[in-house]
């Protein structure tokens, strides 16, 4: 497991980063979210060791990285780092061959991995002459092809079209099944939210939230429920404690005042007739995110 203790970083009279604490751990996603200027990509260069922290701890297993640990880890940098004239399979090769492996396991691999990624039909164009989104798939096979241990990517789906994002998503999950800690910055929060199983927002410099999806939902969930019944929800309305926000015949959102009176709303609805569901709503990410930045 990576753990992040205490990191602090400053320059000059501006502290990057005050008190950073969060874990990231192996064969979940971990999505890292925060506007320009958060201090995603300067805790990730501090974790990568190309970047002095002023105090604090990454320790990894229990130990602090070493040199050799370090070449287990993957980065994709935001700023694309690709060589444009060389062609896309020998640039991937190159990359393997730099860690260690054989001209032919190198081949191997990066054929393997590209074509999961959808360039198997690019793999003799040179970088430059790719599009975008093509350039930002061949960055992340870069970060992939020695099958790192710890993964961590700066802004990963930027640029991609739908259909890619899932492409790229779905090789990120199957690394992460494999064991992998996987952390990844995006300002996509709807791809966060649907990804990710663990959640670290950051603004200003300090850790606002982290947590499991599931616990940061609950934790922020209001008294707002959700009703969904044979009869119409229109009385409703004229409930005590009740502030309905949304209401289309036997659909109804609503706040409530306290537990009982949505104990009481459920007992009334169970009278009226048949109750399809009822549940507190849970609040989106780009919600929490709004919340915990205030």
């Amino acid at each position: 497991m990576l753990q992040l203790d205490s990191i602090t970083k400053t320059y000059g009279d501006r502290r990057a980063l005050d008190e950073v604490t969060f874990d990231v751990r192996p064969g979940r996603l971990t999505g890292f979210v925060g506007g320009n200027g958060a201090g995603k990509t300067t805790t990730m260069r501090i974790i990568l060791g190309v970047l002095a922290r002023d105090s604090g701890t990454v320790v990894l297993d229990g130990a602090e990285p070493t040199s050799a640990d370090r070449r287990l880890f993957g980065y994709m940098p935001e700023e694309r780092g690709l060589y444009p004239k060389m062609n896309v399979l020998d640039h991937i090769v190159y990359l393997a061959r730099l860690h260690g492996f054989s001209k032919a396991d190198a081949t191997a691999r990066a054929r393997t991995l590209l074509d999961q990624l959808g360039l198997g039909e690019r793999l003799g164009d040179r970088v430059e002459t790719l599009s975008l989104g093509n350039q930002q798939r061949a960055q992340i096979a870069a970060a992939l092809v020695h099958d790192p241990q710890v993964l961590i990517l700066d802004e990963p789906f930027s640029g991609l079209d739908p259909i890619a994002v899932e492409v790229v998503a779905g090789v990120l999950q199957q690394r992460a099944a494999s064991g992998v800690s996987v952390l990844f910055s995006s300002h996509q929060l709807d791809v966060v939210e649907r990804l990710c199983d663990d959640l670290v927002i950051i603004a200003g410099g300090r850790i606002r939230a982290a947590g499991s999806r599931p616990a940061l939902q609950a934790q922020y969930t209001g008294r707002r429920y959700e009703l969904v019944s044979a009869s119409d929800a229109g009385w409703l309305r004229a409930e005590p404690g009740v502030d309905v926000v949304e209401f289309d015949g036997g659909y109804a959102v609503f706040d409530v005042d306290d537990d009982p009176t949505a104990q009481r709303v459920l007992r009334r609805a169970v009278e009226l007739g048949d109750v399809a569901s009822f549940a507190p709503q849970h609040p989106s990410l780009a919600q929490i995110f709004t919340e915990v930045i205030r």
